[in-house]
């Protein structure tokens, strides 16, 4: 069995024929696995049943317009959480290798294992795997994030000592979004403070309250107009954060303006989204968490794709003494696990 990066990360029997494949923009597949509904992970033509969560295909049905058949699990494959957002999943996949012996691979799509909010980490503890592929967008040594409860603490002291003007939050209108709405929520308690959100983030809020039959529920209502704002927070998809129209409401209304992603380690982050404030609120794993989750599984080789994926096997292997490898788009050489 073989493992590339094409369109997604195909598990390819001799010969190159895709057995499984995972989070591919066009699914070609025996198999095919979509970890979470994010758009660079789900496919622009819809084969006929996908391995994925059921929240997964109602989020993905909300942000696309198109339905699809899914199940939760295939045989040989099992879905576990993966903690990056609702419904997000990684992949326990069992292939049998060229000599009929069974492998055991462990695809995480995007993963995090802290505890964020109302949503639960991966726990690598759980998986035994030959093989891993992961994420590693944090995978350098200077991508460490301060503990979750001291992070969260911070995001609703600043909302509370910002009481008495707008605020503008920024987040993806999937993962992050909801759980400043939860954090907002946290801050101003029973206070008469208005959670607004764009007509996106809306529509995944209600994905996911229909797709959890009312278990989530997030308090930001759609806003129809920012003009005349006093103390509301509102909450936006994060590539509006320097859209001319975001800067005049920002400006006109005297708010301040707070992004939230892993990047905000970087004081270059701050300036891209001209940001009054920043904190590293991520729904990936940092640098050593990174290294645990592979410690945990303890696997005969890793994969790793995204982000610093070529510093990170190195560091596995030089470091830990692990049997490690990017995954290159395209890469035709790549050996085969045995």
């Amino acid at each position: 069995m073989t493992i590339r990066h094409r369109d997604g990360i195909h598990f390819e029997r001799e010969g190159g024929e895709p057995r499984v494949v995972a989070d591919a923009r066009s699914a070609v597949g025996a198999v095919n696995v979509v970890s979470h509904a994010h758009a660079d992970h789900t496919f622009r033509t819809t084969p006929e049943t996908v391995v994925c969560s059921a929240e997964t295909a109602a989020i993905a049905e909300a942000r696309t317009g198109t339905g699809f058949e899914f199940v939760e699990s295939a045989p040989g494959i099992d879905l576990i959480p993966a903690g990056h957002v609702v419904g997000s999943r990684a992949a326990i996949i069992d292939l049998p290798d060229a000599d009929g012996g069974p492998r055991r691979y462990c695809y995480t799509g995007d993963f995090s294992t802290r505890d964020r909010c109302y949503l639960e980490g991966f726990d690598p503890r759980a998986v035994d795997a030959d093989a891993l592929i992961m994420e590693t967008t944090y995978g350098l040594p200077k991508y460490r994030f301060p503990a979750q409860d001291d992070l969260e603490a911070a995001i609703t002291d600043w909302i509370r000592d910002n009481d008495d003007r707008p605020l503008f939050l920024f987040g993806y209108s999937l993962g992050r979004s909801q759980k400043l709405q939860w954090l907002a929520r946290d801050a101003t308690g029973d206070a008469d403070r208005e959670i607004l959100v764009s007509a996106s983030i809306r529509d995944v809020n209600d994905a996911i309250e229909t797709a959890t039959e009312g278990d989530l529920a997030f308090p930001g209502r759609r806003y129809d107009s920012l003009r005349g704002l006093t103390d509301e927070i509102v909450i936006l998809p994060s590539n509006q954060a320097r859209a001319d129209w975001v800067e005049t409401a920002v400006e006109r209304e005297d708010g301040l303006k707070a992004g939230f992603s892993g990047w905000a380690v970087d004081d270059s982050f701050r300036y891209r989204g001209n940001y009054d404030v920043t904190f590293p609120l991520t729904d990936h794993c940092d640098f050593d968490e990174l290294v645990a989750t592979v410690r945990a599984i303890d696997p005969e080789i890793v994969y790793t794709t995204h982000g610093s994926d070529e510093a990170f096997a190195d560091t596995l292997a030089t470091e830990y003494g692990y049997r490690a490898q990017p995954l290159k788009r395209n890469q035709t050489t790549l050996g085969e696990f045995r």
